[in-house]
């Protein structure tokens, strides 16, 4: 391996993706001489292969249904049917232009770009295409990829993975969905927009079992209303071919028949081979351990995104990658409150959170410590006039802050914003309630609800 000593960067970055990238840029910004290693491009899942092609299907997927359901508001449309490859042109459209933003960004900050796949060599160097990179300090940001269950094989034709649906050249008559949580829910709620008949399997009692029940239920009766069906709280034990589909049994015996399987049952991190134990770096299943500066036992060596046990989310990765790079340059930086982090789920209707459950807040602050509203878009206008509904529930610690937001409902992913900063802020409910919102909007919802939780609720009941 050729030694190139005539360079020693600040940073060396192993993986191109949301925390990689994000690296990359902020520690330029800050003076730090940066080189970025990415074995495909630059964006990584999330603009290749996971957020953005993900929602331009969900959104092509609203668009069928508003051509359907166009004579409900008094607009005469016809639903001729699914384009697909005019689907993919319009979703490749979209990457392409934010692919070609963000290739111009790193080379505006001068960022050292190399493209090739590259392998951590000893605690501050980087093999890759023939060359060893030397840098004061290593970031690890190799991201994930799907995963599958024991002795379920993905074939990329009846048995696929998130990366094969996203490039499906045609709407599968019928689909089975293995995974009930943000992926599964997010292809279900597409494919049943272009016509697929659907199916969720899912081992736990709801659907998005990471969010608040009372956010699950509402989904879930939601789903039924679409005509999208879901299997709970028995587990997958396995998947065979039949003659033009593949038939799934799950652990009770039950059977299901679908032309394809989807295995949306989460995803797991790049690690093996690219000589991270090797170097010393402490590893749990996979996953790369970090303290919450994001900094591994290795002095030199750092990870942020889906590489580590923490959400994964492509804003996560931004904002982990951001404070490695700052804590580089010298900065102060504060560590990550994981519950502050907004998470949205982009199926129709939507699902939205920040902060804790209340099942989560009641097991910190104790039962009777623990206020909970909750408040019916059936009262607020936008939502009537979008004809959506669901509910803004409240989590707060008695006479205390806000300490958790949980939207169900169109466009609610919106108002995340919002909620992020009454959770971040540790807001008390009369002080979101005295500011002003709008109307009629979906976001006035919010406020609505702060009204209620502060006992002066307008359009609500006591």
């Amino acid at each position: 391996m050729a030694n190139d000593a005539s360079t020693v960067f600040d940073l060396v970055i192993l993986g191109g993706g949301s925390g990689g990238y994000a690296a990359a840029l902020r520690g330029a910004q800050l003076g730090l001489d940066v080189a970025l290693i990415e074995k495909d491009k630059v964006g990584g899942t999330c603009l290749h292969r996971g957020c953005i092609p993900t929602k331009a299907l969900l959104h092509a997927g609203e668009i069928a249904d508003q051509a359907r359901e166009s004579e409900q508001f008094g607009v005469k449309a016809s639903f001729e049917g699914i384009d697909v490859p005019a689907v993919h042109k319009y979703k490749d459209e979209v990457i392409s232009g934010l692919y070609k933003g963000l290739q111009g960004l790193i080379a505006s900050r001068k960022v050292t770009y190399i493209e090739g796949e590259g392998r951590l060599s000893s605690p501050t160097s980087v093999d890759v295409n023939g060359q060893r990179i030397q840098g004061r300090h290593i970031l690890l940001a190799t991201g994930s990829v799907p995963k599958s269950l024991p002795g379920l094989e993905i074939d990329g034709d009846r048995i696929i993975s998130s990366d094969h649906a996203l490039v499906l050249d045609r709407v599968p008559k019928s689909a089975i969905v293995l995974g009930g949580g943000v992926i599964g829910v997010e292809f279900a709620s597409a494919w049943k927009s272009f016509g697929a008949d659907v199916t969720i399997i899912e081992g736990l009692k709801h659907l998005v079992p990471v969010e608040d029940e009372n956010s699950s239920k509402l989904l879930e009766r939601a789903f039924r209303k679409r005509g999208i069906k879901f299997n709970l709280g028995t587990f997958f034990q396995k998947a065979e071919y039949t003659q033009d589909g593949v038939k799934v049994t799950l652990a009770d015996g039950k059977e299901f028949e679908a032309e394809v399987l989807l295995v949306a049952v989460g995803r797991g991190p790049v690690s093996q081979g690219l000589g991270y134990e090797e170097a010393g770096v402490a590893m749990d299943r996979g996953y790369v351990l970090v303290d919450e500066y994001m900094r591994t036992n290795v002095p030199t060596i750092s990870a942020v995104g889906d590489l580590v046990p923490t959400l994964q989310l492509a804003h996560v990765g931004f904002a982990e990658g951001i404070l490695v790079a700052e804590r580089l340059a010298g900065l102060k930086v504060v560590p990550i409150d994981y519950d502050g982090v907004p998470r949205v789920t982009y199926c129709h209707p939507e699902v939205a959170s920040v902060g804790l459950t209340e099942a989560k807040a009641k097991e910190i602050y104790g039962a009777d410590k623990v206020v909970a509203l909750k408040y019916n878009l059936a009262g607020n206008g936008k939502s009537k006039i979008l004809k959506t509904a669901g509910e803004i529930k409240l989590v707060q610690v008695k006479d205390g802050a806000v300490v958790g937001v949980h939207m169900v409902g169109d466009r609610m992913g919106e108002q995340v914003g919002e909620a992020q900063l009454i959770y971040n802020w540790e807001a008390l409910p009369a002080e979101v309630a005295q500011l002003i919102h709008s109307h009629p909007t979906q976001n006035e919802a919010l406020g609505e609800a702060h009204l209620a939780l502060a006992g002066k609720p307008l359009h609500s009941h006591d």
